[in-house]
Parts: C-alpha cells; sequence; structure tokens
C-alpha cells in the first residue's frame, strides 16, 4: 500500500475510498465523447472523517509533544509512520511534488503537508480552512 494510503487507513477512512484516492489517475481517452444533453453520473457521496478530532485524540494519548497542524514529521511520528528523508521524499514523490521542491527539504515538507491535508480533505476528510492555507 502506497504511503497515502496507510495515512488514510490510520485515520479510518474506507478501504473504497483509499483504493480510488490511490489509484494511478489516468487521462481521458482522447476518444471519449459526451453527446449533449447526456447526464453525466456524479460520484458516490463519500462519508466525511473528522481528521482533525482523529489527529487530536491520537496526539492525546502520545508522550510525545508533537506540531502534526505544522510538520509533516510529526503528522507522520503521530500516525507511527515512517518520517525519515527517504519516505517524506517518496511521499512527495507519490503526490507528485514539483522537482524544483525535492531538492529543498524544508520547501518540500511544507509542500507536503499541505498537499497530504488538502488530499485528505478531497477524499472525504473533514480538514478546516485554516489548515488547508
Amino acid at each position: 500500500m502506497s504511503l497515502f494510503g496507510k495515512i488514510m487507513e490510520k485515520l479510518g477512512f474506507k478501504k473504497e475510498i483509499i483504493a480510488e484516492a490511490t489509484a494511478t489517475k489516468s487521462a481521458p481517452s482522447p476518444t471519449s465523447t459526451y453527446r449533449v444533453g447526456q447526464v453525466i453520473p456524479r460520484p458516490e457521496a463519500m462519508s466525511e472523517v473528522d481528521v482533525v478530532a482523529k489527529l487530536e485524540g491520537m496526539a492525546a494519548k502520545n508522550p510525545q509533544e508533537l506540531n502534526w497542524k505544522r510538520s509533516i514529521v510529526d503528522l507522520l511520528k503521530l500516525l507511527d509512520l515512517d518520517s525519515s528523508a527517504e519516505a517524506r521524499k517518496e511521499l512527495a514523490t507519490e503526490l507528485r511534488c514539483p522537482a524544483d521542491l525535492m531538492g529543498d527539504s524544508a520547501k518540500m515538507n511544507t509542500w507536503l503537508h499541505k498537499t497530504v491535508l488538502r488530499k485528505l480533505a478531497e477524499n472525504g476528510g473533514n480538514v478546516p480552512k485554516e489548515l488547508l492555507d
């Protein structure tokens, strides 16, 4: 399972949502066409996972003082996942971090933290706007 999939699993996302979120996305086929007036089915509504409540609950039980709201390293530690530089680079690659950020660990980590929270929100996680900015 991908590292982002493991993050979602630790937070209690449904297996179907994890599979969809971590599947390789392909571009629509150039031969795909829609007729005017055709009804395109919408995806089913996802049940929300209260990401903040889950993480705060974990933090309350954790003996370490972890700043998961600002640090990708602390977020991964709180979820009991590998937070090494290699693991973070793997996660950044998985989430398609821009190449110009990959060489600067501080910039990559900032991008990674925001992207993980944004992707959790995109996949049904209830993440407050102030953590997405």
